[in-house]
């Protein structure tokens, strides 16, 4: 027996899961339809796919959200876990889901995927027979994994960075690379049964302020350190960052880059693609103005080339948006990337340039940490503060980089404390900010560019 499968037994040795039956659930990945494989409809390349977010607690509810979603033409399913299964406080999910099925009220935040099991869920997820991502925010997943593969979810969304980074203080990061080591050995040895399970970074990050050269490095580890276990369908992923010409510089930079270092491993038959977030930010009360940033996230997304596109809804300001506002989105924005044809092309090599240098300086930094493993390499660049997310709450980032909005609404680099960003560079991004402001406008401005979609 391998050390993973001797793991595996163990993590699925719980007293809150199904009892697991690996060869049954072999036998079931290995005879799947290739519909559930979003890896399948990526090798299709017929159109952007779209896929909007929503998870509710109770089967029932969860099923007649996907049945809006089917009849809004929605081309990927989602399933957001609860926040109890994502700090694997399974009992309290268990608790929760026993509540809201007996008082037909949500007690629970999303789907306890865990405490259904996979054999319910998989008789959801077959009966659609469309792909299912799931989306969760689990620093230690490996269980919850366990239980969406067998359920017939073959998309995993997160990473040890973007899933800790923008969400944990305290969790170990160490810690967090190890947990998802082995999320990648099981995505990679599944995908050798039928489709490739494709795994998908989160490149919204905190969704504050994030300049793109970190959230570009951020997805170019996380892919690396997937296919070095043998992932061979990823997804790099960014959001709308209040400015189109930098997202379209950013996509341009992420699908060049990806495609680089991966052809510069030996794990280079793998598939990357391209994923686009609607707004991720503090979204406008005004449904109608929501409406239109919706919609204008939409052309973006054409115009960055994305694979994939993840919707938003216009009740993002109020609350857990109910199921008809998801379908709306969904039909929406299917609507518009119909519509859509003959979308100029727009390059600013300059921007281009520097962005590049940028991300190119920051990994031959990681690369250059003397630790023997990637992995490490990316823990201490993180302890190190050569890798500095903004804003995020976790006590390893040093959130010494201080970033605002230009004239233009793009995002730059005003202060980059350790990260070596090249001095070109650095004066480049300096020269677009208003310098001459006292400490307490500068505050003022960054509060006002963190709620920028909400005037």
């Amino acid at each position: 027996m391998s050390l993973l499968q001797e793991e595996r037994e163990v993590i699925l040795n719980n007293e809150y899961l199904d009892s697991f039956d690996f060869a049954e659930v072999e036998e079931f990945v290995r005879n799947a339809s290739r519909e559930l494989f979003i890896s399948h409809h990526f090798k299709r390349n017929e159109k952007m796919l779209v896929q909007p977010r929503g998870g509710f607690p109770t089967y029932k509810q969860q099923y007649a959200l996907y049945e809006f979603f089917v009849d809004a033409q929605v081309d990927v399913l989602p399933l957001t876990i609860d926040s109890n299964t994502r700090l694997n406080d399974y009992a309290t999910a268990q608790k929760m889901l026993r509540l809201s099925e007996e008082n037909d009220k949500d007690m629970l935040n999303g789907y306890p995927l865990v405490t259904h099991g996979y054999r319910t869920t998989r008789r959801m997820i077959t009966h659609f027979n469309k792909p299912v991502s799931l989306r969760h925010g689990t620093p230690d997943a490996r269980l919850l994994i366990e239980t969406a593969i067998a359920s017939g979810i073959f998309e995993i969304e997160g990473g040890p960075i973007t899933y800790l980074l923008p969400y944990s203080k305290n969790f170990p990061l160490d810690k967090a690379f190890l947990y998802w080591k082995y999320v990648e050995r099981v995505c990679a040895r599944y995908s050798e049964l039928n489709e490739a399970i494709n795994r998908e970074s989160f490149g919204p990050l905190t969704a504050t302020l994030v300049p793109p050269s970190i959230t570009i490095v951020i997805q170019l580890l996380e892919m690396l350190l997937a296919l070095e276990e043998g992932v061979k369908s990823f997804s790099v992923s960014f959001a709308q960052q209040g400015s189109m010409l930098q997202d379209i510089v950013t996509g341009r930079v992420l699908r060049k880059m990806a495609a680089h270092y991966a052809s510069g491993t030996a794990y280079s038959d793998a598939a990357i693609h391209l994923v686009y977030h609607q707004w991720m930010g503090a979204f406008p009360s005004n449904q109608n103005f929501a409406d239109q940033l919706i919609n204008l996230s939409t052309i973006i997304a054409s115009m960055v080339g994305a694979d994939k596109i993840i919707t938003k809804t216009r009740e993002e300001a109020t609350g857990i948006p109910t199921k008809e506002a998801n379908a709306k989105t969904v039909a929406d924005t299917q609507y518009c990337l119909r519509i859509l044809n003959g979308l100029p092309e727009v390059v600013d090599e300059e921007e281009e340039e520097i962005l590049s240098l940028e991300v190119t300086a920051i990994m031959d930094a990681v690369f250059s940490d003397p630790a023997d493993t990637l992995w490490r390499k990316v823990f201490n660049s993180i302890k190190n503060g050569v890798i500095d997310v903004p804003f995020s709450p976790h006590i390893i980032n040093q959130n010494e980089m201080i970033t605002i909005r230009d004239a233009d609404k793009n995002i730059r680099i005003m202060e980059r404390g350790k990260v070596p960003i090249p001095e070109r560079c650095y004066r480049y991004e300096r020269a677009q900010c208003d310098l001459s402001k006292d400490r307490t406008s500068i505050v003022n401005d960054i509060i006002h560019d963190i709620g920028i979609m909400q005037w």
